[in-house]
Order: C-alpha cells, then sequence, then structure tokens
C-alpha cells in the first residue's frame, strides 16, 4: 500500500531528525546539511544495511522484521506509543511481548478494566487479540497469563489445542461465530500485512480454522452467552458486554459477567484457588506446572 509506505518514510525521517549525533554518543562531524542524524549512521547503529535501511526510508515495497524495527526503534529512541506507530505502518502484525498491557492500551483503559474486577474484562481489537486484561480475565482464562505478545490471541488458542481442552462447551457454535466475525472486520483491512500473516499463520495451524475461514461466512458482533467449561470447578455460563473505547477504533472492552447464581459461586471458588487445574479433565494439568514449563522453555 503506497500510502503506508509513505508513511513509513516520512514518519522515520522525523524521527531520524530530532536525534543528533552526540544523544547517540557519535562526533558532530562537519557539513552537515540537515539535522540529526544521516541515514548510514542510523544503519550502523542499528545494525542494519545502508541500501536497506535507505530503501526503507524512501518507501520502497521491502518487508522488515520485528528485531529490525526494534533496533531502528532503539537507536531512534522510540518511546512506546512511537514504536506501536512504527510496527503498523510496517505491516508487523503483533506488539513485542515486553511492552506491558497498561502501554499498549493506555493507562486510563486499563484503570477503568482493572476498576471492574472482581467481574471479568479485556480489550479485544477486531482479529481478537487480547491487548489488556484484569485479574478476574486472566482467573478465568489463565493461558493469557504465561503467553507471549505474539501467542495472545483468542482464535489461535482455541485452535491450536485439542479440541477437547477448548474452553467453550459449545465450541462448534461459538468459533464459527467468531471466525465469522473476524471476517466480517477482514473487509476493511483486505490485504494490510498484519491481516494477511495472521490468517496465513491461524490456516498453517489448524485445518478447522481454514475450512471456516473458506466457507466465507460473515456475522455482526453481539451479546452472547459464553458457555465455559473448566477443569477445577466445572461449566460456568458468562454473559458478555462488548464497550466501545475512544480514540482506539475496533478495539473493545468486553465485559464477562455470570449470568447465573451457580456461576457466580464458580468463579467464586475459581479465584479462591491457589493452584487451578488448565484444560480438559483428561488433559489437565496445575497452572504453575505449565508456567513453570513456559518460563523454563523461554530460558533455553
Amino acid at each position: 500500500m503506497p500510502e503506508r509506505r509513505n508513511e513509513l518514510a516520512a514518519f522515520l525521517r522525523s524521527r531520524r531528525a530530532r536525534i543528533t549525533p552526540e544523544d547517540v554518543g557519535m562526533p558532530p562531524g562537519l557539513r552537515r546539511r540537515t539535522p540529526g542524524l544521516r541515514r548510514e549512521e542510523v544503519a550502523q547503529l542499528s545494525g542494519v544495511g545502508v541500501t536497506w535501511y535507505t530503501w526503507l526510508e524512501q518507501g520502497r515495497p521491502i518487508n522488515a522484521s520485528v528485531q529490525v524495527l526494534d533496533a531502528i526503534a532503539r537507536t531512534l529512541r522510540l518511546d512506546v506509543t512511537e514504536r506501536q506507530h512504527l510496527y503498523r505502518l510496517a505491516g508487523v502484525p503483533f506488539v513485542r511481548d515486553d511492552i506491558p498491557d497498561a502501554d499498549v492500551v493506555g493507562c486510563e483503559v486499563q484503570g477503568i478494566i482493572d476498576a471492574l474486577d472482581p467481574l471479568c474484562a479485556v480489550v479485544y481489537n477486531a482479529r481478537y487479540d487480547v491487548l489488556a486484561s484484569n485479574a478476574g480475565y486472566r482467573d478465568l482464562f489463565p493461558g493469557v497469563r504465561f503467553a507471549g505478545r505474539s501467542d495472545r490471541n483468542v482464535l489461535l488458542r482455541l485452535f491450536s489445542g485439542p479440541s477437547c481442552c477448548s474452553a467453550f462447551v459449545n465450541r462448534d457454535e461459538e468459533l464459527p461465530r467468531m471466525v465469522a466475525q473476524m471476517r466480517t472486520a477482514y473487509g476493511r483491512h483486505v490485504g494490510e500485512p498484519a491481516w494477511e500473516s495472521f490468517i496465513e499463520r491461524m490456516i498453517r495451524t489448524s485445518a478447522e480454522f481454514a475450512q471456516m475461514w473458506a466457507s466465507g461466512d460473515v456475522a455482526p458482533p453481539g451479546q452472547r452467552i459464553k458457555h465455559i467449561q473448566h477443569a477445577s470447578v466445572g461449566s460456568i455460563k458468562m454473559s458478555t458486554v462488548s464497550l466501545a473505547i475512544d480514540g482506539m477504533p475496533e478495539h473493545r472492552i468486553v465485559v464477562y459477567t455470570p449470568d447465573d447464581e451457580e456461576s457466580r459461586a464458580r468463579i467464586e471458588q475459581l479465584r479462591s484457588l491457589e493452584d487451578p487445574l488448565i484444560g480438559c479433565s483428561v488433559h489437565a494439568r496445575p497452572l504453575s506446572e505449565i508456567v513453570s514449563g513456559t518460563q523454563m522453555s523461554r530460558a533455553l
């Protein structure tokens, strides 16, 4: 998309112009015709090729990895908002793991969903990426606690595990509807790298998703009753309500409320457990075991 590449080029030039050689420990040199760093200096400090960086800043159609963009962001001293903007313009689909939720959605939005506790609340985008959550949501869906940012997506988690371990009792009803809702949003983003790469990843991950996506079904968002199964406390029925967020188009706060007193009691029981089970009755493991294994794999 030429407009996106042109905006990326202009953004990089403007960020480069505000960094002086002294800011990065380089001698000022002589005969600088423009303020800030030269392109070759940004490339050198970022560990990328001068030609490649020049093409990126000229808006040419080249691909950039997260690692390369991270290096450029560090050189240009981008803050969290600027870094996210850089990723978006470059078509990188996911936010870095080490960015706190509050920095992704803003302290105000994070404060709102935290204040809703003990109700479960989460911020989704139109692809079902989990951008921020409160303690109630993390207790109900504990996979959020140990998933890396690039894996913190509801559809990815639902389709990548065994169907018996699905969070939903009515999986055959819920999953096609969620895919159809995402396809409705996709109509506004056809051709965008972040969306295309995510869909390609989902198709590679799950033949079931690929079949649902190929159906072409679309569906509007709406209030739902989620029938959730939990290995520690049994089934829980939750009513969901979506709330729009000013300044964040296609993002929404989703609030989960127990649909009956039995579900409310089971939520309270679940939140009192120190080490709940995760998975189905056959494959369930304690949360501590899963988290420990995840941390170990990241350390290797």
